[in-house]
């Protein structure tokens, strides 16, 4: 999915950490492709916290009715220093990237696409998508990763029932379930239903830090209550997140969680670089590429079987672009 937002602000959502430590995040919303594409709600990165973990990006959509909006349409785009992680609720997406990969997204099954040193791809949900909901989510890539070969996986994670709990974990390890998906830094990625009065406690490492995404309902995260579409932060130093549905209807989130990354990293549009000048190099590669002019060597290589033509980057900041922490 491509960031069409260019700002190094941190955005402005409302946030509150509560008596226990948990912090509240809530979203905005964004135009996906423009003022007439389908919003999104975004809730990392913003100014009061950029990362979690390595995960660096969030975007939550849907349900999306696609006959009112047309769907998903994101031409071909490039990607640098990330992991892309595609899970989808309801419908399905197509998937082409520059090394070869064709991969329908579909609810239930994880898309990883590692960047690395460069990748394009395009995102289009298909004729038989009549809602669309599911979340795109970013991962930073540490330094020593930063120029990995580009790569794409797909794993089908099964669910894991305890009680009125039902678990997938599509990155990582908890509640006896381990994704073989390949990360770069410890992480933790799950989807979680909840019903009605249900709770789950899940088993996490001491050093990771945990954010909880509600995608329906209304949950309780350490006795803090998470609402639709907001973000819950807890920081390091639990080895248990501890979940409660304290509504009446079934609740659905995402679990998203991992070691602090430690690093500064410089995100702009679908880039992630580690100086201002890794960016305006990438950005000048990708304007090469799409005019026609690349190198013999290109870095993002070309998107076979989409119809148009790729997005062009938008224009720099006058400024230097600053470092996330």
């Amino acid at each position: 999915m491509s960031n069409l937002e260019t700002n190094t602000v941190e955005e402005r959502c409302e946030s509150h950490p509560d008596g226990g430590g948990i912090q509240v995040l809530g979203a905005r919303e964004v135009p996906l492709g423009g003022p007439r594409a389908m919003p999104v709600r975004r809730t990392l990165p913003q100014r009061d916290r950029s990362l979690i973990g390595a995960w660096c990006f969030a975007d939550h959509y849907g349900p999306d009715d696609v006959a009112k909006t047309g769907g998903m349409n994101v031409p071909p785009h490039p990607h640098t220093g990330l992991q892309t992680v595609s899970w989808l609720f309801t419908g399905e997406i197509e998937h082409r990237d520059s090394i070869g990969s064709h991969a329908m997204v579909r609810p239930g099954e994880v898309n990883l696409m590692t960047a690395g040193r460069g990748i394009a791809h395009s995102e289009v949900s298909t004729p038989q998508t009549r809602i669309l909901h599911g979340a795109q989510l970013w991962v930073a890539l540490p330094a020593s990763a930063q120029d990995a070969e580009p790569a794409f996986e797909t794993y089908a994670p099964d669910p894991v029932v305890r009680g009125g709990a039902t678990v997938r974990v599509f990155l990582g390890s908890t509640v006896g379930s381990t994704s073989p998906v390949r990360t770069f830094t410890p992480l933790l990625g799950a989807e979680i239903l909840l019903e009605p009065g249900a709770d789950i406690t899940l088993d996490i490492e001491r050093g990771f830090e945990v954010g909880v995404l509600v995608d329906e309902g209304e949950v309780q995260l350490r006795g803090t209550t998470l609402r639709w579409a907001e973000l819950g932060y807890q920081p390091p130093g639990e080895s248990l997140v501890a979940l409660r549905n304290t509504g009446g209807t079934r609740a659905r989130l995402l679990v998203l969680g991992g070691e602090p990354l430690g690093e500064q990293v410089i995100m702009w549009w679908n880039f992630l670089g580690r100086s201002h000048e890794d960016i305006v190099g990438y950005r000048r590669e990708w304007q090469s590429e799409v005019r026609g002019a690349a190198p013999a060597d290109p870095r993002f290589g070309t998107v076979e079987g989409y119809d148009g033509d790729p997005l062009p980057a938008p224009e720099l900041p006058n400024s230097r672009l600053k470092p996330r922490s």
